[in-house]
């Protein structure tokens, strides 16, 4: 039995890649699931409960009419009790429906702030487009109507939750990627170089890594997020993050790395690539990191957690990602506000469970890649 043969019998190790996939497909697409833009604020719609969805009408009797829901607007406040008044006009059912237009959108569209000025760039314009996943229409011909359907309410500006947390998954989902595809090949080259070449390079090298390592890296990242220069967007407060995250999580794995590297140049065909004139360097990337490749695998999708949190707890504490564009680490900071948790609970359990299931299922899958990979269990 191979390696992917056992991933593919682990149930968690399963579960856990198919909630990941299911992720990242949203993320990737959102212009395309969120029905609505999620700087967008509703008219008269702040703090809105998850939008019930009828399928019978209330102003016929009974009369059965499908999926729709009825135009909902906030009303006025008791100021003596702080109760908010919700007026559902009745007498104008919307129905919802798969594939409809709305707003338009550059799907796929990716950019990014690029040197010498850090100004954001367009490197792939994307595909025009008017269609979206659901939403609620007027007529027979898809047109969006002006009736919201907030299956997660919304928050205090009227912006549809739903639509700001499958935006904001992109930010949240993709710098652990990121950063671990910076950290990851800067551990690999310097742990290589310490472990093969040691004496004072290594020594040199292992105690740069052991000074990072002493220190809290959420203490760290706090005191770095919070000197970051004012007036940056999102995409360049995002890289930031990113390279500052990278460059403070590497000394671990290059210290492991190094290890393995102590042990694996000392094999056949190391020496055999050694006697044949082959450079270092060469040697290093060519026959040795290559033989850690199964150990880096592992770590890699147990390291990714580890920078989702971090960009959770940054913009918790209001050093990440800024409003009003969406994270789910700053839409997770209305946490902070004791009434919003009891009276608009709605506001903070779907980002909650979201970053729960997301480091949930990459630890599951690396539990399972870290079953499937044993060298012992492939040689049985």
């Amino acid at each position: 039995m191979n390696w992917w043969q056992k991933l593919r019998k682990n149930p968690l190790a399963r579960f856990g890649a198919i909630v990941l996939l299911i992720f990242y497909i949203m993320v990737i697409a959102a212009d395309f699931v969120a029905p609505y833009n999620p700087l967008a604020s509703q008219p008269n719609g702040s703090l809105l409960p998850p939008t019930r969805v009828y399928w019978f009408s209330q102003s016929e009797r009974g009369k059965f009419i499908g999926p729709h829901v009825y135009p909902t607007v906030q009303g006025d406040t008791d100021l003596e009790t702080g109760d908010r008044q919700i007026i559902v006009d009745f007498t104008q059912p919307t129905p919802i429906r798969l594939f409809v237009r709305g707003a338009e959108y550059q799907l796929l569209q990716l950019t990014l702030p690029l040197p010498p000025k850090w100004e954001e760039v367009t490197i792939l314009p994307g595909i025009p487009l008017d269609w979206h996943l659901f939403g609620t229409i007027s007529d027979k011909d898809g047109v969006a109507s002006p009736t919201a359907l907030n299956i997660l309410g919304t928050d205090d500006q009227g912006r549809d939750q739903f639509s700001r947390l499958v935006y904001g998954g992109r930010i949240s989902l993709f710098i652990g990627i990121i950063g671990v595809l910076i950290s990851f090949p800067l551990a690999l080259i310097i742990g290589g170089i310490s472990g093969y070449f040691g004496g004072w390079i290594d020594s040199v090298i292992m105690r740069l890594a052991e000074v990072l390592m002493t220190f809290p890296g959420i203490y760290l990242l706090v005191t770095l997020g919070a000197v970051l220069p004012p007036g940056l967007t999102s995409t360049q407060r995002f890289i930031l993050i990113v390279v500052i995250m990278s460059v403070i999580s590497w000394a671990g794995l290059a210290r492991v790395i190094r290890g393995q590297v102590l042990s694996i140049k000392e094999r056949e065909f190391v020496q055999a690539a050694v006697a044949m004139g082959g450079k270092p360097i060469y040697i290093i990337i060519r026959h040795i990191l290559p033989q850690t490749a199964t150990y880096v695998i592992i770590s890699a999708t147990l390291a990714v957690p580890g920078f989702i949190g971090a960009e959770a707890v940054l913009s918790l504490i209001g050093l990440g990602i800024q409003q009003p564009d969406p994270s789910w680490g700053n839409m997770l900071s209305l946490a902070s506000n004791a009434s919003i948790v009891v009276l608009q609970p709605w506001l903070i359990w779907p980002p909650a469970a979201l970053i729960i299931l997301t480091v949930l299922s990459f630890n599951l899958l690396g539990d399972g890649l870290r079953d499937a990979l044993d060298p012992r269990s492939l040689r049985r």
